[in-house]
């Protein structure tokens, strides 16, 4: 491995460990970094991969950072760097759950986390009413927005979220007429990391099926979410809160919420989340069982998104030039926004209707809007002021 590597890799640790605030501030700092600062690679190659991870399934700043260093060094610094950039995540994760666990089996009081509850429902409403502002400019993208919001209530199963984005898609490609034509090149494509993707799909389902093992079945659920999930972390919370505690009880709302306001204080990618909650549905395995199930079935989500990121950046240049592509998008989008919305409504319903709850969900969506204070100092606050609260 060359020196520039060895730097490159350096970076993406520097990275992993302050890239605090989501995937919007994440492609910032790439940006800073990887284009301004070491020229790993230009403005317009970045801005094309970051337009390709938006438009496929999984964690966008993941892919986003481990598509730079495909592009830079080729697969090999791809892998290392999906694994360091993963790394610190995914054990701070596990490591909320075991923590979660441990306080479920003592019984011992959670009254600190009377603050970080209500905000974390506060944040989704605020990640709503931002993909509103972002995607809804079309009487399409309207419908679409309240059409799978709507469906996604009222139909709670963790398999409607995918076919309400695929449908949207559909819906919207159809207007691909009203695109100009760009001039196309003839599409040679490798088909072997697409195979790998989908076998690992078919597998991992097949599998979980005969074994009805939980980890197996851990595994795929995180594989297929990870495979199914467009808009990134925002578009991740209804899909977990709708499986995994509406669906599939292994969680508590409380819990739910606790940890993915946990997820806003942890550097790196949001989607390290699963881990939380594969450590919390594996408490009865013991610590061995919940630490596997944490790092390794939480970490299955991001294994299609880079499948399917080596898939693409081959051809994305000649892909993208197809009307029904384009088109596509706005439907997808709208459609993902539409589930947020969904969640914003799920998380809300069973948080006590307190003036106190009410307070704390008005004022963080306040400060989010109005301030430029980050997520994770908001929730690091309101962490503080739970345990100082009884004093």
């Amino acid at each position: 491995m060359g020196f520039r590597s060895r730097v490159f890799l350096k970076d993406v640790a520097t990275l992993a460990m302050t890239s605090f605030g989501g995937p919007q501030v994440h492609f910032t700092m790439f940006h800073d970094l990887f284009v301004k600062k070491h020229h790993y690679l230009s403005e317009e190659e970045y801005l094309e991969i970051h337009a390709l991870c938006q438009v496929i399934p999984g964690p966008s700043s993941t892919q986003t950072i481990t598509a730079i260093a495909f592009k830079f060094g080729g697969a090999n610094l791809a892998y290392l760097t999906l694994l360091i950039w993963l790394s610190p995540a995914l054990i701070i994760m596990t490591g909320a759950g075991l923590l979660a666990n441990y306080f479920i089996a003592k019984d011992l009081d959670t009254n600190f986390l009377r603050f970080i509850q209500p905000m974390a429902v506060g944040l989704v409403i605020y990640a709503a009413y931002h993909m509103i502002t972002l995607v809804v400019n079309t009487r399409t993208s309207g419908f679409l927005l309240v059409f799978s919001a709507m469906v996604s209530y009222y139909v709670r199963t963790p398999y409607a979220l995918p076919l309400l984005v695929v449908l949207g898609g559909v819906i919207s490609a159809r207007k691909y007429k009203h695109l100009e034509r760009e001039p196309k090149e003839p599409l040679n494509i490798p088909w072997a990391n697409f195979f790998l993707w989908g076998g690992v799909f078919l597998l991992a389902a097949l599998l979980g099926e005969i074994s009805q093992l939980l980890p197996v079945k851990l595994f795929e659920n995180f594989y297929r979410n990870g495979s199914l999930i467009f808009g990134g972390g925002q578009v991740l919370i209804p899909a977990m809160f709708t499986e995994f505690v509406v669906f599939k009880k292994y969680l508590s709302t409380e819990q739910f919420l606790s940890g993915y306001a946990i997820a806003q204080l942890t550097p790196g990618p949001v989607f390290s989340f699963a881990s939380y909650i594969s450590t919390i549905s594996m408490k009865d395995y013991g610590i061995t069982g919940q630490l596997l199930g944490g790092l390794f079935c939480g970490g299955a989500i991001f294994l299609p998104g880079t499948f399917l990121i080596f898939f693409l950046v081959r051809f994305w240049d000649r892909l993208k030039k197809y009307r029904v592509v384009k088109a596509s998008l706005e439907g997808i989008q709208a459609t993902s926004a539409g589930l947020v919305v969904s969640a914003a409504i799920l998380l809300f319903e069973p948080i006590d209707t307190t003036l106190f709850n009410i307070g704390v969900i008005i004022g963080t969506v306040t400060i989010v809007m109005l301030t430029r204070i980050s997520p994770s100092l908001i929730i690091l606050g309101g962490l503080i002021a739970g345990v100082l609260w009884p004093f």
